[in-house]
């Protein structure tokens, strides 16, 4: 049996005439596919959390959708599940990834309504925040544990002038290919790495026109906290991305001293 031929059987629970249509790009930490049900696209994926863990992540979608924002609202199957054996349906989102000045302003603002609307939001089960790693040592993705301790040290100094800035959900991951701009507004893609913490990290990888100024907090020390954060999660799962963000993080830190 195919891969297209076992996803569309695993789909019966949705709809037993559901049509692969391909995998999708990306999908690094879980499988993602583009599927027809009904005569609509969807995106099936196939995910390694837990169900506690994705509990959280659809639940969080049905809460920023009521908010207004542009995320994928979760189809459930015909017996009223979510997600059966880790897989689940999402909305497909249409539009282009952002290129211009203005829509990536457009994708800040978003970003901003996110954290806006998830102030004392519960954190995912089982993760952690950059500022509990200042003493802790692991949680979602991270373990410090498998990381040198010098490496360790440099993360932490990255992370500790973020101390006592406000905290929300981050979406985690918002890069060109997890954003779709349209006339509807800039729709927000793939919130598996989503987690509770200190809100301006999801601004630590945008152009530096779409980043919202922070006295105090000078935009290289903010983006050296999202290489921190990246290096962290991806040591053991990309380690040869996690080598490069610390490449980075160790040339910026530098600077900074100087």
């Amino acid at each position: 049996m195919s891969e297209a031929e076992e996803l569309a059987a695993r789909l019966k629970p949705w709809n037993s005439g559901a049509i692969v249509e391909r995998r999708l790009p990306g999908g690094t930490r879980s499988a993602v596919w583009a599927v027809s049900i009904c005569g609509r696209r969807y995106v099936a994926r196939q995910t390694r959390r837990s169900e506690e863990d994705l509990v959280w992540e659809l639940d969080l979608l049905r809460h920023l959708k009521a908010c207004g924002l542009r995320v994928p609202r979760p189809l459930a199957a015909g017996d009223g599940r979510d997600s059966v054996d880790g897989l689940f349906v999402l909305e497909w989102l249409d539009g282009v990834a952002p290129k211009t000045p203005t829509e990536w302003r457009q994708t800040a603002a978003a970003l901003a309504d996110l954290h806006a609307a998830t102030r004392g939001w519960p954190q995912r089960p089982g993760f952690v925040s950059s500022i509990d790693l200042l003493d802790r040592t692991c949680g979602g993705d991270v373990d410090l544990a498998a990381v040198p301790g010098e490496v360790v040290r440099l993360l932490r100094s990255a992370w500790a002038p973020l101390v006592g800035l406000p905290m929300s959900v981050v979406h985690g991951d918002p890069h060109a290919g997890n954003l779709r701009v349209a006339e509807e507004g800039v729709g927000l893609l793939d919130w598996d790495e989503a987690r509770v913490d200190v809100s301006l990290l999801d601004f630590s990888d945008l152009p530096p026109h779409a980043v919202p100024h922070l006295p105090g907090l000078p935009p290289d020390r903010l983006r050296a906290a999202g290489d921190a954060w990246e290096v962290a999660a991806s040591w053991t799962l990309e380690p040869e991305y996690a080598r490069r963000r610390l490449a980075t993080l160790t040339e910026r830190l530098g600077r900074l001293a100087t």
